[in-house]
């Protein structure tokens, strides 16, 4: 597969952190685009940010990459963490950085777009911002942990939104919690 991976200011670098650990990047080809503030948070939350060695690393405002043209081809893009100011952007169909023209011809050529934000909670404003997406193709994945796999750890939490959206670019994690009936 051929994948964008982006991340905004929001809160929740550790989601961008254990996606780009669960995808093999030798086996796929992925793109990353941090914007400066996703730099800045990620910096705050993690400390270090680690980049794996196979993953391709963009500026936001390279315009010349080759996912923001409608005739290369990719399977997905995902944004996470997605801050509702970059939600809304996308939503009003602004493309004056990488990221956001990225999104906006995921959207134009109907390819996969998870968007996953971390606010709460929501304002109106919000609210309609998602629903035009929802009704432009998007996939809203907001990062709502589960507690069915009964996580032990922070990073067992993150888990559980990394593996729906893995699940969502068809690459299923073969340590994702399923519900199983008793």
């Amino acid at each position: 597969m051929k994948l964008v991976i982006a991340a905004t200011g929001a809160s929740g670098a550790m989601y961008l952190q254990r996606l780009l650990e669960q995808i093999d990047s030798k086996a796929h080809e992925v793109h990353l685009v941090m914007s400066s503030h996703a730099q800045q948070v990620a910096k705050h939350e993690l400390g270090a940010f680690k980049l794996p060695k196979s993953v391709m690393r963009h500026t936001e405002n390279d315009l010349n990459v080759p996912f923001v043209s409608g005739s290369a081809r990719f399977d997905a893009m995902v944004i996470v963490p997605c801050s509702m100011a970059t939600l809304g952007r996308i939503a009003s169909g602004s493309g004056d950085s990488a990221l956001l023209r990225a999104a906006d011809v995921f959207l134009k050529e109907r390819r996969k777009l998870i968007m996953v934000p971390r606010e709460t909670p929501w304002s109106l404003i919000h609210a309609r911002n998602v629903v035009t997406l929802l009704e432009a193709g998007a996939i809203v994945l907001p990062a709502v942990p589960s507690f069915y796999s009964r996580p032990k750890s922070v990073v067992d939490v993150v888990d559980t939104v990394v593996w729906r959206i893995l699940d969502q670019i068809g690459l299923p994690n073969s340590k994702a919690f399923r519900w199983r009936e008793k």
